[in-house]
């Protein structure tokens, strides 16, 4: 992993990690096709809803919890090569999920460190990269040659961490399977869930998340309610007590 610094941590506010699939780019649904389509090449009928629930973990996890435990293991990097050949065609089609660049953007203006912890492969990432076009913004990018174990086990989020010498108190995950609030929860960092990848926000606060938005465009609009807005010091401000006199004339005016 080589992190794109654009600063010295000690000036980052803090940071924030986002996963990439289904989080930034609206590829969660491509990747179940190609799981699909891997599994059925060496003749495992696997559903495609039981993919989806999967899609997040690491590409060892994913097989290993679909398929049956008596199976030859020795096919699974098989399997495996098979769903990276496929999502590879995919790769001039991916599209970044609305507001996700501007997203990055507005936390890199804000003064925080943005570093994508993404369980891919290295070459996946990159192909997720251009489609997202928001290279300028990004200090940091790990895939799954940075981890030992993939999610839920939070290595790639230790290893986004440690490439902006940020720790996980200064910083929120963004992401939108149950495997990147249960890696976030690992560490006791604050996780931001999006239903834009196709879980629900019920499966996503069961998981851990603090907080969940439809998507990248619905958090950027929500960003001074958010976790991402504490760090940035955009908190709402707290009202002012009214006076006895005050609520009482409120009282007044909005009773019929």
């Amino acid at each position: 992993m080589v992190p794109q610094s654009h600063g010295p941590a000690a000036w980052w506010r803090g940071a924030v990690l986002f996963d990439v699939d289904g989080t930034l780019v609206d590829s969660a649904y491509v990747h179940t096709m190609a799981w699909w389509q891997a599994f059925r090449q060496h003749q495992h009928d696997v559903p495609m809803a039981a993919i989806h629930w999967c899609v997040g973990m690491g590409g060892d996890r994913l097989v290993d919890s679909l398929l049956p435990p008596g199976r030859d293991k020795d096919a699974d990097a098989d399997i495996m090569a098979s769903h990276a050949a496929i999502f590879a065609t995919s790769w001039p089609s991916l599209r970044a999920l609305d507001g996700a660049k501007d997203l990055l953007a507005q936390c890199h203006a804000g003064g925080l460190a943005v570093a994508l912890a993404s369980s891919a492969r290295k070459q996946d990432l990159a192909a997720s990269r251009r489609a997202i076009a928001a290279d300028a913004f990004i200090h940091a990018a790990t895939s799954s040659d940075d981890a030992r174990e993939s999610k839920p086990a939070p290595d790639i989020l230790v290893a986004a961490l440690e490439a902006v010498s940020v720790p996980a108190a200064g910083a929120v995950y963004v992401g939108d399977a149950v495997w990147d609030m249960k890696a976030a929860a690992a560490l006791g960092m604050p996780a931001i869930g999006v239903t834009c990848g196709g879980r629900s926000a019920a499966e996503l606060f069961d998981a851990g998340a603090a907080e969940v938005y439809a998507g990248p465009r619905d958090l950027l609009d929500n960003l001074q309610e958010s976790a991402i807005g504490r760090l940035l010091g955009l908190e709402p401000p707290t009202p002012e007590p009214q006076t006895p006199e005050a609520a009482k004339a409120s009282k007044t005016e909005t009773t019929p």
